[in-house]
């Protein structure tokens, strides 16, 4: 199993709009073959940090999920992110 755990960084203010952005990735992940959770937060202390957390079957199902990463709207409000993959 792969986890995927850390956060993102947005300007206080883009925050909401940075999580709304992400939901429809939240909803690909959840309905892609080997994602075994996927979700993103507000953090309840930092109002400019977002937390991820990703649980996925292997390597290959979250390659196959990623692609080239975040895009369009939402990679521009991400300033900063702290995420790191294990393999469990």
């Amino acid at each position: 199993m792969i986890v995927v755990v850390g956060h993102l960084e947005v300007a206080p203010a883009n925050r909401d709009r940075a999580i709304t952005l992400s939901l429809d990735a939240v909803r690909q992940a959840r309905a892609t073959d080997g994602c075994l959770d996927f979700s993103v937060s507000p953090d309840p202390i930092d109002p400019g940090r977002i937390n991820v957390s990703e649980r996925w079957r292997d390597r290959e199902a979250l390659e196959t999920f990623r692609g080239e990463g975040t895009q369009g709207e939402l990679d521009g409000l991400i300033r900063g992110a702290a995420v790191e993959e294990f393999e469990v």
